[in-house]
């Protein structure tokens, strides 16, 4: 039985780093494969646990930017400025991740039939958005002004659903508030920095009674699968979006929600 945890981990780990950065719902594929494996966590508490290699699979890519930010803070207004518009993107998820942590934890992440419907939802209007003609005014996420950080961070709230997608609602988002497709997927990269410590945090805390050494282990099986296949996302998904768009994980999103609506209903 701890074999097939740690082979399910092992799996869920890869899909969770193959998917946080695309905007297809990390959190949808790693609770409807976590559904059809049988595989149990405390408080679904694994599938929040290993994005922490996500995390660090962005921090790794991004050492240097985060670095040279970091130095001209006290001399840059320009870093100062960057710094406050993720932050300020982060504030409505905090708040309400914060209020309804444990309505989303106990009520969203338990229901596959709503995870596949908001998926295949999710698919259309990346579909939609993809066919528009945008006419960008923002193209460095350095530029972007507090205002616009805000109303992405609204969109991001919608994350908290599972199978809407955090990089997607960001990136959605962005790109209807006038950021080109580049910048809205670095900037969903960034923000999704504290927002996914955020929730890692929170998550830990409340579920630190129920979780034992050997969800430990299995944790740390998904958490390194997890950093591995993200770092390999992270580094190719700018120029493929770029060159691309968006339409390829619309139909992913669609085939995956419908696939799974069918496997509920067959009793699956």
């Amino acid at each position: 039985m701890a074999d097939q945890s740690i082979i399910s981990a092992l799996v869920l780990g890869l899909i969770e780093g193959l998917t946080e950065f695309l905007p297809v719902s990390s959190t949808a594929h790693v609770l409807l494969a976590g559904h059809f494996l049988g595989f149990q966590s405390p408080g679904n508490t694994f599938a929040v646990l290993i994005q922490l290699g996500a995390i660090l699979a962005i921090l790794l890519v991004y050492f240097r930017k985060l670095l040279q930010i970091a130095t001209d803070l006290p001399s840059s207004a320009k870093a100062r400025g960057f710094v406050a518009t993720v932050l300020i993107a982060f504030l409505p998820a905090a708040v309400i991740g914060a209020l309804a942590h444990d309505f989303i934890k106990t009520v969203l992440f338990e229901t596959p039939m709503l995870i596949c419907v908001v998926l295949i939802l999710g698919g259309l209007v990346l579909l939609a958005v993809d066919k528009i003609k945008f006419r960008p005014v923002y193209h460095d996420v350095m530029d972007y002004p507090p205002s616009l950080a805000f109303k992405i961070g609204l969109f991001q709230c919608l994350a908290m659903v599972p199978g809407t997608s955090r990089s997607g609602a960001t990136i959605v988002g962005a790109l209807l508030l006038g950021a080109d497709k580049r910048s809205a997927a670095e900037f969903s990269f960034f923000l999704a920095m504290p927002t996914m410590l955020g929730a890692f945090t929170l998550d830990l805390y409340k579920n630190r009674a129920a979780l034992s050494f050997d969800d430990g282990a299995v944790i740390a099986v998904g958490f390194i699968a997890a950093f591995a296949t993200a770092l390999i996302v992270v580094r190719s998904l700018l120029d493929f979006v770029s060159s691309r768009g968006y339409a390829p994980f619309a139909w992913w999103r669609i085939i995956v929600g419908v696939a799974g609506l069918i496997a509920l209903l067959l009793g699956a």
